[in-house]
């Protein structure tokens, strides 16, 4: 068996050695290695005990969770008006300004299931292949194009300002808890939706996966060699 040994260890071999060389006298390097254990465990106590706590939980923190950066979402998620009374006001980079931009002028009047739903939507296309990789290129898609933007708002020619705070800091919690991580779980992945008033083409080809509000939401069929 190989044993990875860290500096401190190593000095310690390379001491019992020299001690050894030195004095003639046979050392078990087992003692040597309990001895000088022992101090240097107990001048990392020592050193340990003056870190503040917050950074020693740095330190400590999973590697995956300090790569990824993931913020956590509320462990009980509610989708009711009541929960995100309870948020904190939101705020967030450019991707949380362009996701609550899409949901203010594309959903501020559904319920709050309605507009996680909604989000969903557009999180979940910013994850797919077929979509543009990022929170804004997916809402800006196709935006300037006559009748080929994704979002209707951003291509409606109607400037997009804000006139209901109220309805903006509602839609901005939603969007702030979308990007920490609230789970996606109303939509079965869709990636298309339309309001109950009109009959896009393209929605007798897919399937629908739920009815939330005013939205109907589908999902494109898998593509397989076959078809």
């Amino acid at each position: 068996m190989t044993y990875l040994l860290g500096r401190g260890v190593r000095r310690v071999i390379a001491g019992a050695m020299t001690l050894a060389v030195l004095t003639g006298t046979p050392i078990a390097a087992e003692d040597v290695l309990a001895t000088r254990l022992g101090e240097l465990l107990g001048q990392e106590r020592q050193a340990l005990a003056v870190v503040p706590s917050t950074r020693l939980s740095s330190l400590t923190a999973p590697p995956a969770a300090i790569a990824r950066n993931v913020p956590t979402a509320p462990a009980q998620l509610e989708y009711s008006e009541a929960f995100l009374a309870s948020v904190p006001a939101a705020s967030g980079n450019d991707q949380w300004q362009c996701l609550t931009e899409a949901l203010y002028f594309e959903a501020r009047g559904e319920t709050v299931k309605g507009l996680f739903a909604v989000g969903e939507v557009i999180l979940n296309r910013a994850d797919s292949a077929s979509f543009p990789q990022t929170v804004c290129s997916v809402v800006h898609q196709g935006t300037g194009q006559r009748y080929a933007c994704q979002f209707t708002y951003t291509c409606d020619g109607s400037p997009e300002t804000v006139h209901e705070p109220a309805a903006w800091s509602r839609v901005a919690k939603v969007a702030r808890l979308l990007l920490d991580g609230a789970p996606r779980e109303l939509t079965a992945g869709a990636t298309y939706y339309h309001t109950k008033g009109v009959n896009p083409s393209w929605a007798r080809r897919f399937d629908r996966t739920a009815t939330i509000g005013a939205h109907y939401f589908y999902r494109a069929p898998v593509r397989t060699a076959s078809n």
